[in-house]
């Protein structure tokens, strides 16, 4: 006979399999879920990184952006116009400079004449006379130029004159829009008028007021035959 004990030593068999079994299982579970941490960990650090990235970006865009601060602004308008002033100003100074060296070069210097001779005083004013005929010479020559020019002028005023009184524009009348509207719809509707379009026949034989005229009641006859019976036994 066998022991008690051999069912019970059998039966353990298959618990001592399921549980490592079971314990096989939960280290796969617990390594999957290490892996998914691990890997959601990963995917966490990759989008911070992307966030400070774009963060760092858009600040360095709005650094950027606030380069020309307010305070910068009027700075750099103060320097504009303090640069245009010093162009104006040297401008300036260069056509007085410019205008005193043709006056200098076109009137000449003042001579002492207060220490001069007389041979001196006759050579200056011998140089001034010299002058005085040159600068008549030159603005005889400019008064013609002028008066050539206006004679130029005047006669291409005349020609244009001329081709404007060839070709004179016609003044037009005030006409209202609404007007011309109404008379092109008139002009339309007469082209589709049907009674326009038929043409008119003239032949007695479609008359009927001819007719009529003509045709008189036997009655009527009647009578203008006894009259004429009784003027005639009248005149017998």
């Amino acid at each position: 006979r066998r022991s008690p004990q051999h069912p019970v030593e059998v039966a353990r068999g298959p618990l001592k399999n399921s549980e490592q079994v079971g314990g096989q299982q939960q280290t796969h579970k617990m390594a999957d879920d290490e892996a998914k941490k691990a890997k959601q960990a990963e995917i966490d650090r990759k989008r911070a990184e992307v966030r400070k990235r774009m963060e760092e970006a858009s600040k360095a865009k709005k650094a950027k952006k606030g380069f020309m601060t307010p305070d910068r602004k009027k700075k750099l308008r103060l320097l504009l116009r303090k640069k245009a002033a010093e162009e104006l100003k040297k401008e300036q100074e260069r056509k007085a400079a410019e205008r005193r060296r043709i006056i200098e070069e076109r009137c000449g210097k003042p001579k002492n004449i207060d220490d001069a001779n007389e041979e001196q005083l006759k050579r200056i004013l011998q140089e001034y006379y010299a002058r005085i005929c040159k600068l008549e010479d030159v603005k005889w020559d400019f008064e013609y130029a002028v008066k050539k020019k206006d004679f130029e002028i005047a006669d291409l005023n005349s020609q244009v004159n001329d081709l404007r009184g060839k070709f004179v524009k016609p003044t037009l009348k005030k006409v209202s829009k609404y007007e011309n509207k109404f008379a092109k719809l008139q002009k339309k509707a007469a082209e589709f008028n049907f009674r326009n379009q038929l043409k008119v026949v003239k032949k007695k034989e479609f008359t009927l007021e001819e007719e009529d005229k003509e045709k008189k009641p036997d009655w009527s006859k009647k009578g203008e035959d006894k009259k004429v019976k009784e003027e005639q036994e009248v005149e017998a």
